[in-house]
């Protein structure tokens, strides 16, 4: 592909959070093309002063206003579901492509949800894309690659998700019940069991998060009538969400071919040898982009059922690195 010499005024909205951080680092990283850099927050972190390639970067609070006029041509939410329902359709009207994490536009039929190994079809150079959940981000690029290969008739989710996909609170929270403390965010002391609790309940018994999976996997494989259950659950690790997954197929397959598949597909990292005690760990997949697949094996309890775990980056694949990667894929098929 040709190379895109141009350069483009990015916006980074929600720049000081856990997310928002990792938006700067991961798109420097990328040698993104950068004319300038517009950095936006709440009004306590209005007047911060960031460090982004050895230029300083004054951070201004979100207004109704303060992002007018300014020419950026991308916007990278990463500010809650409110102010993303508030202000990136305020963005999207003066033409800025926004690329939102929060879950605020995911089940829009009419707004795209993205991993670019995944629907990079999907991605449009206008309006808003949604970012799908970290945990979906990481279990849809494998179940692609066997939808392609073998068909999918069914999904069966177990989420083990890392604390800092809740954030300060829940890497605070870790950290204090480790050393002993009362537990001030989730409903027991983290640091000594695993809670199958991730956002609100709803009536059926699913909670919000393991629906999230299951809409989302749905929706981003264009899939309407695949069948996917999830229970998600919170464990008392730092970074990196595991995710177990049992996949019905339409079509029988021999393990050798789907290791194959899985070491040669984009995204992918194959480590799948558990004799010499080598398969996914959170400690392998953090800090950086891939997705770890192992644990390879058939299901016992149906035809052309396969079995498989997943680990990747919450907050890098799962977040910011998934939404600088939509960027980067509109900018480098000069969709702007």
């Amino acid at each position: 592909m040709e190379k895109n010499e141009k350069k483009y005024n990015i916006a980074v909205v929600g720049a000081t959070g856990v997310v928002g951080s990792t938006f700067l680092k991961v798109l420097a990283e990328y040698k993104m093309p950068i004319k300038e850099l517009f950095l936006f927050a709440s009004h306590k972190s209005a007047g911060k002063v960031i460090n982004y390639e050895g230029k300083d970067v004054v951070v201004r609070e979100l207004t109704e206003e303060s992002f007018k006029g300014l020419g950026i041509e991308i916007a990278l939410f990463s500010a809650g579901g409110s102010v993303a329902l508030e202000y990136a359709p305020k963005f999207a009207a003066e033409g800025i492509l926004v690329v939102d994490n929060s879950s605020a536009f995911r089940k829009d039929p009419n707004l795209p949800l993205v991993v670019p190994e995944v629907n990079a079809f999907d991605i449009r150079n206008h309006g808003i894309i949604a970012n799908p959940n970290c945990s979906t981000i990481q279990s849809v690029v494998p179940l692609k690659a066997l939808d392609e290969k073998y068909g999918l008739k069914r999904v069966v989710y177990n989420s083990y998700q890392a604390v800092s996909g809740s954030g300060m609170k829940g890497i605070k929270d870790l950290e204090n019940t480790k050393k002993g403390e009362d537990n001030a965010f989730y409903p027991y002391k983290i640091a000594e069991t695993c809670i199958p609790e991730i956002d609100s309940f709803l009536e059926s018994g699913y909670t919000k998060e393991e629906m999230k999976m299951v809409d989302e996997t749905i929706k981003m494989l264009h899939k309407p009538d695949l069948l996917v259950s999830a229970t998600c659950i919170r464990v008392p690790v730092p970074n990196g969400h595991g995710v177990s997954i049992m996949a019905e197929l339409e079509n029988e397959f021999e393990l050798d071919e789907v290791r194959e598949l899985f070491r040669n597909y984009p995204g992918l990292k194959l480590v799948d040898d558990p004799f010499n005690h080598i398969y996914p760990t959170s400690t392998m997949a953090n800090g950086n982009d891939l997705i770890y697949v192992g644990r390879i094996r058939k299901d016992l309890s149906c035809k052309n059922g396969i079995l498989f775990y997943t680990v990747g980056d919450n907050i890098r694949k799962g977040a910011a690195s998934n939404a600088v990667q939509i960027a980067k894929y509109v900018i480098d098929h000069k969709m702007l």
